[in-house]
């Protein structure tokens, strides 16, 4: 039978894994209660590990495994989450799709963490980008090239122009 590990315990393998990629004491979850405001916690009870969103009282999500693996792997699924999501936005390049850069760092910090970790969230990410292509070059879907009227095309035909010179790119 697998070890139960208390509270405690999850906390310290938290602050362990945490001081590896950098996170803040601000990026992790609280233990046996919430901050609310969509901040996560965790539970330990006799059904299992519980990762918890709460806001303004409503619970948002739950997850529940008696796999302390899962349950790790969740809460670093988040917290890379924020940090790839801060690290795109610290280091923009422009008409590029942010998540090229926040994905990428995404995937870096949970294979320092577990190679295993890494794998299921490239899944992920390939999900999410069969159905939302990276889409570089987006700000420009809301300025078509407009200075193509002057040579006699019309607002829709310049974005068309537009859209057939910057097309949406493939991951």
């Amino acid at each position: 039978m697998e070890k139960k590990y208390t509270l405690a315990e999850i906390e310290m393998e938290v602050d362990r894994l945490a001081a590896i990629i950098g996170a803040s004491k601000d990026d992790l979850p609280t233990y046996g209660y919430s901050r609310d405001f969509a901040y996560p916690h965790i539970e330990v009870d006799s059904q299992g590990y519980h990762y918890v969103i709460v806001e303004r009282g409503h619970e948002l999500r739950r997850i529940t495994t008696n796999d302390l693996d899962i349950l790790l792997y969740h809460i670093f699924e988040d917290i890379t989450a924020e940090i790839g999501a801060n690290y795109s936005a610290n280091h923009r390049i422009k008409d590029q799709d942010f998540r090229r850069l926040y994905f990428q760092h995404q995937i870096e910090l949970l294979n320092r963490l577990s190679p295993k970790w890494a794998v299921i969230e490239s899944k992920e990410h390939e999900r999410i980008l069969r159905e939302h292509p990276y889409h570089d070059f987006a700000s420009l879907d809301a300025k078509p090239d407009y200075s193509l009227r002057g040579e006699g095309s019309s607002g829709p035909e310049a974005k068309k122009i537009t859209n057939r010179k910057y097309p949406e790119s493939k991951p």
